[in-house]
């Protein structure tokens, strides 16, 4: 009897955990959480050292702001750009490209140290200031997983693609400290040649992504519009309520006495097309994005690394460690969102776990003890990342699955727009002293968004919950009167 229960005990905490989702996902579902765990392993391992890098050549806390701006202002154009002809292009093509760009900025990283040849290879190239996404990678990435994954396990198969990246964020984090640390300590390097090392393995990561993104097959291109026509139930049940105009219904009704011509024209298009209703929703996501990217921006892990080494001079051994543990705690707090989203919905699920958050990233600078601070960074990590799962899911149903690409990528540039001005603006506050009022603004600007995104989308209903109350018949009989 207890085995029974122990057994029974275990399947149903698979089954909330999204394992089964996962181990039974596709090759290709399986090698994009693969690419996206050796992309943010790079960024972490980069991310710890990139500022103590930049102000061992030298460099003012200001410039090191700037720099970090410029990054991001660069992989607003690289990313708009990849993302916007992705599609059309070939995802896969545009998947080796970046990987390229990456490898690229590594190996200039670890040869060169002049100021502005470096800002010349983070605006080219892919450096992350912050530790999280940064290139066209992940639009790709997620409308790919959203066309390869039903609907129904969708927040899984997300909360797993966030949590490997999260996972992969931290062990490239304490990986780095500690080789940074054992070549001062041990071999005696200067710190300078300590952290090129890491860009030197930063090149070979880019070099294995670029190998993954080859092994991708034909089904992570978009489909023909026949055959995402014919998947419409699976792909579209999960758009908002009232994002299709009658005017779109018209135009996908007309298009079947065409089937042949409508899809050919489409296929040789590289232009993605996003309809009136989708380019609605997007704008009031895109204005909300801007608001807690910007937040983000003030503090990327760069900043929040070279705080605690600045304020608690902790070694980079030290500092990799503390980090990897506020990742790997924020790791595991994906999988409890996509359970929590399943009960409650993804909106509730985005702000209720983002908000405390918020809340925990203002108290960190105020402690002048580092044990303090850094229970308030653990618990900040503890929700961190809570919202990513539901609000890739959210995005993902909010529009056609033609359009997701497109809507991702635009979304990601704005939010990479956003967040560059933050870092400048640190960098100047660092310099006058007043670092901790970056961390102040930052908690905030994200309560403030969290609360907006509550009152805009709460009470939003997915198409698949309203059609599930309704018989074949009258399901029919009502889109058939919306495209009349």
């Amino acid at each position: 009897m207890a085995t029974n229960m122990f057994l029974s005990t275990l399947v149903r905490l698979k089954a909330e955990l999204g394992l089964d989702s996962i181990l039974n996902s596709s090759r290709d579902t399986k090698l994009l959480c693969l690419q996206r765990f050796v992309r943010l392993f790079a960024y972490g391992a980069s991310t710890l050292i990139l500022a103590l890098y930049l102000s061992s050549l030298g460099i003012s806390d200001a410039r090191i702001g700037l720099f970090m701006t410029l990054t991001l202002l660069g992989d607003v154009v690289i990313s708009f750009g990849l993302t916007l002809f992705a599609d059309g292009l070939g995802r896969r093509r545009m998947l080796v490209v970046g990987a390229a760009l990456m490898s690229a900025s590594g190996a200039i990283f670890a040869l060169n140290g002049n100021y502005w040849v470096l800002v010349a290879a983070s605006i080219f190239g892919v450096i992350s200031p912050s530790g999280n996404e940064i290139g066209p990678f992940k639009a790709i990435e997620e409308s790919t997983l959203a066309q390869l994954t039903p609907s129904s396990i969708r927040s899984d198969i997300f909360a797993w693609y966030t949590l490997l990246g999260t996972a992969g964020s931290a062990c490239g984090i304490i990986v780095s400290g500690w080789i940074v640390e054992e070549l001062k300590s041990v071999s005696g390097w200067p710190e300078t040649r300590a952290y090129r090392m890491i860009f030197g393995i930063y090149t070979f990561l880019g070099i294995l992504k670029l190998i993954l993104s080859l092994m991708l097959s034909d089904a992570c291109e978009p489909m023909p519009e026949k055959e995402e026509r014919h998947a419409g139930v699976e792909l579209d049940t999960m758009e908002v309520e009232g994002l299709l105009s009658d005017d779109e219904s018209d135009t996908g009704k007309a298009s079947n006495p065409k089937p042949d011509t409508t899809p050919a024209i489409r296929k040789k298009s590289i232009w993605p097309s996003i309809s009136p209703s989708s380019r609605s929703i997007l704008i009031k996501l895109c204005l909300l994005f801007a608001v807690d990217c910007f937040a983000s921006g003030l503090v990327p892990q760069s900043w929040i690394t070279y705080f605690f080494t600045r304020k608690f001079a902790l070694p980079e051994g030290q500092l990799g460690t503390l980090f990897f543990v506020s990742n790997i705690i924020s790791s595991i707090s994906n999988l409890v969102a996509s359970s929590i989203s399943k009960r409650i919905g993804l909106i509730k699920t985005m702000v209720f776990t983002h908000l405390p958050s918020a809340f925990f990233l203002a108290l960190i600078p105020l402690p002048n003890n580092v044990i303090l601070a850094m229970v308030f960074l653990f618990l900040r990590s503890s929700m961190q990342s809570m919202d990513q799962a539901p609000r890739q899911a959210f995005l993902a149903a909010a529009v056609l699955p033609s359009e997701r690409t497109a809507v991702m990528g635009v979304v990601n540039v704005v939010k990479t727009l956003s967040q560059s001005g933050g870092p400048v603006a640190t960098g100047g506050l660092a310099g006058a002293g007043k670092f901790w009022v970056a961390f102040l603004i930052a908690g905030m600007l994200k309560m403030s968004y969290d609360l907006a995104m509550l009152k805009m989308f709460l009470g939003y209903k997915s198409r698949e919950e309203e059609d599930s109350v309704k018989g074949p018949t009258q399901l029919e009989e009502s889109r058939t009167n919306g495209q009349a």
